[in-house]
């Protein structure tokens, strides 16, 4: 099965290619323009991902949304994660603030939640989920990996951050590993 990637980001591409076994994974056609992520949940802005590009393409595609979800925060920055600082924050802008919300709090419990879905050209959708339980660091930590990793120190992570950890030590852990290893599983069973 080929599956057309809706994701541009190098990050996610090199983490889901390295996940998504079974299938061939094409990258994004350049050119083809951004989609905007006006769902009001995870699975909405994956399934507009998707949709837009299996459209434009002809072929079944991929594509996720990831959310990063803090108690103390109700729940925030959630499905605005990627634009939590603005609409063209950086890692560092979004880490920042959500630094800066959390000072002074204690109860510093979080979750990322993926949301991985599979749009075919005849309206069908495979769709999976995978979560992770964390909690969010006083500073970031580490090198590896993108967004808020150098913050988020998983449940069985032994206190490391994913920012800490390389991208074979994550890819046992993270949110987008469950959703998508779920994934390959749904799509190559018989």
């Amino acid at each position: 099965m080929r599956l057309v990637l809706a994701t541009a980001n190098p990050d996610k591409v090199a983490e889901i290619s390295a996940l998504l076994t079974g299938v061939e994974l094409a990258p994004r056609p350049p050119g083809l323009p951004e989609v905007e992520e006006s769902g009001q949940t995870l699975e909405e802005n994956a399934r507009l991902k998707a949709r837009a590009v299996g459209e434009a393409t002809g072929e079944p595609a991929v594509a996720d949304d990831t959310g990063l979800e803090v108690a103390a925060l109700s729940g925030a920055p959630g499905v605005r994660s990627s634009r939590y600082a603005g609409e063209d924050a950086s890692y560092g802008d979004n880490v920042a603030k959500l630094l800066g919300a959390l000072e002074g709090v204690s109860e510093r419990r979080a979750r990322f939640r993926t949301v991985a879905l599979v749009s075919f050209p005849d309206g069908r959708e495979v769709l999976a989920e995978g979560t992770v339980e964390g909690a969010i660091t006083d500073e970031p930590r580490g090198e590896q990996g993108f967004g808020y990793d150098p913050v988020f120190a998983p449940d069985g992570g032994g206190g490391h951050t994913f920012g800490e950890m390389t991208l074979e030590q994550k890819g046992t852990l993270s949110h987008r590993a469950r959703a998508f290893r779920k994934m390959a599983a749904l799509l190559t069973s018989p």
